[in-house]
């Protein structure tokens, strides 16, 4: 009784927003409303408040957590949101992602190829960058300009973005994954490489599937070529987003490693593919771009990379120095914790001087800029909003009980079995949210807690890599987010309007369902075999 009751937040953020059709911003008000009378009234009789705020006052607990939950909102979560969504817009105000597009087209002539150049390389580097729809958007337009079907254009582009996800925005999902999980409550530099690295593990047979289901919805009839090029590009990618995970953190594998998958397919290109017309199905104007016009054009992402790799672990001096200026510490009295947040080595800061020197390069002045940041940030007020009111329900549910309880009630249900399931939960999270940062925030503790409960709180190999089972577990829910995103609401709203398709919603999401089901099984498995087998 107690798990169902605590259960009622999750349930009615998702009656609200499937059943109801209500927007995401208005459910997670809602559901953050319903969600503090039960702590006031429901979670005292129930019982369930952890030992530690045992003598504590529930009213205490409860503004205390909210306020919490608003504080890791906005540091860095919302500020990473709005520099990088802010860095896409200074390409759009240029007219720079004009040369970007025409690049990627010109790279290659075979069909198959230029597809997975715009979806798994171009959309990867556009997810890692900004995140939030932008890996949909461009690519299936710049598809259709090409002459693909909008439909082909938004079932493909969906299925392309899935792996790059839980490092979106530069790391956002999976850092956020290491907070929610950590015992700080901020997870720490090993920690944050722990939970990237056992990501990349659990998605690495996706790293080839993925791109070969690409190719062959492009292209029926070239099984075997399909079959070379996924595995060499899956390979590339595969390699480096591990040991971006592995030595850099959760910042930079989605950034790098779709840089990487660019140079495998561009080097195949040159190797294997001879130089053909394209297909009369895809339109290719020619242009000629120097390395002046190169440069400017990829100057924003060009320095967002730049900063963010010399404030990582790769520069230890950098890292240290800016870990430790300017680091504001806030105790939360009543629940006991303490929020920390570096001014100087957060990756919103990185991503925003990036964005405001590229722009400047590509001829925008400070005032036409600073005006851009100002709308960008009205434009995502609702955006704002609905993480602000998720995060603190997160916390709230945390620290009140209904986290633990609602765990408890999963590992009862599922018992040994519960890792196969723990990649459904984090893909209903993005499902219902739309975002796999949302879905961390909703169920990352909840993974944490179902391992305390089934005694996975050792450390072990998974895979030949060792690390904390609770960790790997967790793990499990981000890369299961990943497969929720084919069905998500938001992200299918987003191909509809990029493709010209309104209230083809169903049709879209028909299309998609076979590959998140296939998709939610393979983490399943990954998961399970690496905690009890492998």
């Amino acid at each position: 009784m107690s798990a169902l009751v605590s259960a009622i937040p999750i349930l009615l953020l998702i009656i609200l927003m499937m059943g109801f059709k209500v927007s995401g911003y208005k459910s997670a008000v809602v559901t953050l409303i319903v969600t503090i009378v039960l702590a006031l009234v429901a979670v005292p009789v129930l019982g369930i408040v952890p030992e530690k705020y045992a003598q504590s006052s529930i009213l205490g607990i409860t503004i205390w957590s909210v306020i919490e939950g608003l504080l890791k909102a906005c540091f860095p979560i919302i500020l990473i949101i709005i520099c990088a969504i802010f860095s896409y817009n200074i390409l759009c105000e240029t007219k720079e992602i004009e040369t970007i597009k025409t690049q990627f087209i010109q790279m290659t002539s075979d069909k198959g190829l230029l597809v997975l150049l715009l979806t798994w390389g171009l959309g990867g580097v556009l997810e890692g960058m900004a995140g939030f729809g932008t890996a949909v958007a461009i690519p299936a337009a710049i598809l259709i300009g090409l002459g693909f079907k909008p439909m082909f254009s938004a079932v493909i582009c969906l299925i392309a973005n899935t792996v790059a996800v839980g490092f979106g925005a530069v790391g956002l999902p999976a850092t956020t994954l290491a907070n929610q999980v950590a015992a700080s409550g901020t997870a720490t530099p090993e920690e944050l490489c722990e939970v990237a690295t056992f990501i990349i593990l659990q998605l690495s047979l996706m790293f080839y599937i993925t791109p070969f289901l690409i190719l062959m919805l492009t292209d029926k009839t070239k099984i075997v070529k399909n079959i070379c090029i996924a595995l060499f590009v899956g390979t590339f990618s595969i390699i480096v987003q591990f040991c971006c995970a592995h030595f850099i953190g959760p910042e930079t594998p989605a950034i790098l490693g779709s840089v990487a998958a660019i140079i495998a397919m561009l080097l195949y290109n040159k190797l294997f593919i001879r130089d053909e017309q394209p297909s009369d199905e895809v339109i290719v104007e020619k242009k000629n771009f120097g390395l002046g016009k190169t440069l400017k054009a990829w100057s924003v992402y060009g320095l967002i990379i730049f900063f963010i790799l010399i404030s990582s672990k790769i520069v230890p001096p950098i890292n240290e120095l800016l870990g430790s200026t300017l680091v504001t510490q806030v105790e939360l009295p009543v629940i006991g914790n303490t929020f920390k947040f570096g001014w100087l080595s957060n990756a919103g800061l990185m991503i925003f001087l990036g964005a405001m020197i590229g722009g400047l390069i590509q001829g925008m002045s400070l005032r036409a800029l600073l005006r851009l940041l100002a709308k960008t940030t009205l434009n995502l007020q609702k955006t704002v909003v609905t993480i602000c009111c998720l995060v603190a329900m997160a916390m709230l549910m945390n620290n009140t009980g209904m986290t633990n309880d609602i765990a408890k009630g999963l590992v009862m249900l599922t018992g040994v079995s519960f890792p196969f399931f723990a990649p459904l939960i984090g893909s209903i999270g993005t499902f219902v949210t739309g975002s796999a940062t949302n879905a961390n925030i909703l169920f990352g503790k909840l993974q944490a807690t179902a391992a305390s409960d089934l005694g996975l709180v050792n450390h072990g190999s998974f895979f030949g890599v060792s690390g904390n089972e609770t960790n790997w577990l967790a793990a499990a829910n981000c890369a299961g987010s990943e497969g929720g995103k084919l069905l998500s609401p938001q992200s299918i709203a987003i191909a509809t309007a990029a493709c010209d398709m309104e209230g083809q919603d169903g049709d879209i999401m028909r299309k998609t369902m076979p590959f998140a089901i296939f998709w939610i099984l393979m983490n399943g498995l990954m998961v399970f075999l690496g905690l009890h087998v492998i």
